[in-house]
């Protein structure tokens, strides 16, 4: 590891925004708008064509890259490494539930609340390849169902989201000085050049991870913004109409805008503390009035089924069509978030060690996840068993956002539920949108407390282009998702070095806290 030299401003990158990973990443975003404004098919049939490309020549290497990262992170967390304190502070600043409430928002926000419903049904009705047969009872077609939603938004993508990445960025920037950027994680790699202001590699990293958190939460909040304007629709009568959709991505962006100013010891912790409250409540109830014994017995059942068969379910490639709508789109979707996740839990997670870190990001926000889902899809398929098409039929007919709303309505006070869950939608996706563009300012800027003016400036930038890709019909969305997959590529060439990195800097950091006798010193 190279020792950190006095940077020339002229020459190396400080922490004043810096323009040219802000101007190339914002004209991007401005120029795949006016691309799908002017010529959609043709912006579709290339998106289309990359995606296919993407999951072709990259859907293996994801999937390694994923199972990798889990296995070193439990292999860090199970070693004497796990003592190991990171961020240079010996205590935390956040309690343990605010923390942990700030980590669990940001996923579920990005899709969890969109998906937990619609996932769990959608294997039900199909069964993953990998387990398919012939004569399957319903209980069988559940658990395989529910335990593929619970691998897809599980331990291998929380790993990914802020594990060994996230140790390599705290150690770079609380312990050597180095600016909080997505370009730092190739410093251990490459060195000091890393930082020159026109590296290629250092730019790339920024702008790419940039570009791919930027996609990954424009969909978010797109797919949300139809969900919580159905949702008002079914609670109201009002009609989801376009106006209706914009009007609730208007809200949540203010929302987020507002979080944003206030700063993260103030706007994300408390928007996550509530939300995670909240969310919690509103399990407990459903799990109360709705079919309780069979949500206990299908989490109890998918999560062991998934631990049956994790490898197999991490490493299959027998049907690569199904891998590229389902397993790759999620990895693209989860790396692509990488990198910025990782900066904004270095940020919050000073003073804690890293088996805290690990436990409380690949161990307890998947088990959280995986019960949600068990909770609210499980709920569906209970319902679906009980009678065919009444879950599935508006899936189909409507799409996504109606298989919420499908389950609520099957719900003793139901219409209590729907205003719970639109309060929860709205409120997660301002989480989303606002530690977002907190990521992306540090991106631009190198500095863990950004300016809220640049932290504002990202989240109406996404509300913005969310609002007019909308306008464009919900096709355009679904492209942009698509691209997800495609501005994956670079950053999962990003978020590798880090599985060998974070062993090196463990090692490391634990002769320099007496965990570990440099004597004792494995050669790594």
């Amino acid at each position: 590891m190279k020792t950190k030299k006095k940077y020339h401003t002229d020459d190396y990158l400080g922490t004043g925004v810096q323009k040219t990973a802000l101007f190339i990443s914002g004209g991007f975003l401005i120029l795949f708008f006016l691309m799908a404004f002017l010529a959609p098919d043709v912006t579709e049939e290339v998106v289309g064509a990359s995606f296919d490309w993407s999951a072709k020549y990259f859907g293996l290497f994801w999937q390694l890259l994923m199972l990798a990262t889990l296995i070193v992170g439990l292999l860090l967390m199970f070693t004497r490494y796990g003592r190991v304190k990171l961020g240079k502070q010996e205590t935390p600043e956040f309690t343990n539930f605010r923390w942990i409430a700030m980590v669990l928002t940001t996923l579920l926000a990005s899709g969890g609340v969109f998906w937990a419903a619609s996932e769990p049904m959608s294997h039900f009705i199909t069964t993953p390849p990998l387990f398919s047969a012939e004569n399957l009872s319903d209980w069988d077609r559940a658990v395989p169902g529910v335990a593929q939603a619970f691998f897809h938004w599980g331990f291998s993508a929380w790993a990914v989201l802020g594990t060994v990445a996230t140790i390599v960025l705290m150690y770079c920037h609380y312990h050597k000085g180095m600016p909080l950027k997505p370009r730092t994680i190739l410093y251990p790699l490459i060195g000091d050049k890393v930082f020159k202001r026109y590296n290629f590699f250092g730019l790339t990293a920024d702008v790419t991870s940039i570009i791919a958190v930027a996609a990954g939460t424009i969909g978010a909040i797109g797919f949300l913004g139809l969900q919580a304007a159905y949702a008002f629709e079914q609670v109201t009568g009002i009609e989801s109409n376009l106006f209706m959709q914009i009007l609730f991505i208007v809200l949540l962006i203010g929302i987020a805008t507002i979080s944003a100013v206030t700063g993260v010891d103030k706007g994300i912790q408390i928007l996550s503390r509530f939300n995670v409250a909240f969310a919690v409540i509103l399990m407990i109830l459903i799990l109360i009035v709705g079919p309780t014994m069979f949500i206990l017995d299908v989490f109890v059942s998918a999560e062991a089924f998934q631990l049956q068969n994790y490898l197999m379910m991490s490493l299959t490639r027998g049907d690569e069509a199904w891998l590229a709508w389902w397993t790759v789109f999620f990895w693209g979707w989860f790396i692509g978030f990488g990198p910025m996740m990782s900066i904004f839990i270095a940020r919050i997670s000073r003073g804690r060690t890293i088996r805290e870190l690990i436990v409380a990001v690949a161990l307890i926000s998947p088990l959280v996840s995986n019960f949600w889902f068990a909770t609210l899809g499980g709920t569906g398929v209970f319902f679906e068993i009980e009678s065919s098409g009444i879950i599935s039929g508006p899936l189909n007919d409507v799409g996504q956002e109606a298989a919420v709303m499908a389950i609520l309505n099957e719900l003793p006070m139901s219409g209590l539920f729907a205003i719970g869950f639109l309060i929860i939608t709205i409120i997660f996706v301002a989480t989303t949108a606002d530690s977002m563009s907190y990521a992306s300012a540090v991106a631009v800027t190198g500095n863990d407390d950004p300016s809220k003016y640049i932290r504002v400036f990202w989240a109406l930038i996404f509300g913005a282009v969310a609002v007019a890709l909308l306008t464009l019909g919900e096709g355009s969305i679904s492209m942009l998702q698509n691209f997800i997959v495609v501005s994956a590529v670079p950053v999962s060439l990003l978020l590798l070095p880090p599985v060998w990195d974070s062993v090196k800097i463990a090692n490391k950091m634990a002769i320099e806290q007496g965990i570990k006798d440099k004597e004792d010193r494995s050669k790594l």
